[in-house]
């Protein structure tokens, strides 16, 4: 059985808890479980506590997941890329998959709203690479 790290940013509550009800039932669809959760306070705080997970002993893969919506400034882009190319380190680095379940950037919040199913996404594509992987 697979086991998750799972990373929650809750700067967009709402959707972050729908993502994370998604995640967990798809966890439990695809026989894993979700062995650990980390809520930080947004996307751009995901990578240390992933590199944290990663570290544990019994984590096989940790998926984050979170939601950057646009503004009237490029931020949401900074945000976004800044995370998924720290994240992208902490798998590589930690020899752990870490999958990105973030929405966004240059999405509104009610785009954000029709794809909280990330979250599953996420999740699928963790035990998909644990299982792949040697």
């Amino acid at each position: 059985m697979c086991q998750l790290g799972l990373v929650v940013a809750e700067f967009y509550g709402e959707l972050a808890a729908e993502m994370e009800a998604q995640a967990r039932e798809n966890a439990a669809r695809r026989d894993a479980t979700v062995a650990e959760t980390v809520r930080v306070p947004g996307v751009y705080d995901a990578p240390l506590a992933a590199d944290r997970l990663a570290r544990r002993e019994g984590i096989d893969a940790v998926a984050v997941l979170g939601v950057v919506v646009s503004g009237d400034t490029d931020h949401d882009r900074v945000v976004a890329h800044a995370a998924a190319r720290k994240l992208g380190d902490v798998g590589l680095t930690r020899d752990t998959p870490v999958t990105f379940g973030v929405q966004g950037p240059g999405m509104s919040g009610a785009e954000a709203r029709e794809r909280v199913e990330k979250g599953a996404r996420a999740v699928t594509a963790a035990v998909d690479m644990v299982e792949e992987l040697p």
